[in-house]
């Protein structure tokens, strides 16, 4: 093996990258998520006021 080799395969860069991409993921599978979880509470909200101002007019 030549010195070149050696270095590449002790050196731990690569692997930090791959842990930052991890995390990475992960942060934006957690705030898909909970954009996900607003968006259908937020029109669930909407509905019931839209219900109730329709139910108000006598509509």
């Amino acid at each position: 093996m030549n010195q070149s080799t050696r270095e590449f395969l002790r050196e731990e860069e690569g692997a930090t990258a791959v842990e930052y991409a991890v995390m990475l993921a992960l942060i934006v599978a957690v705030c898909i998520g909970a954009v996900s979880t607003l968006t259908n509470n937020t029109k669930q909200s909407f509905d019931e006021s839209a219900n109730a101002i329709s139910g108000a007019f006598g509509n």
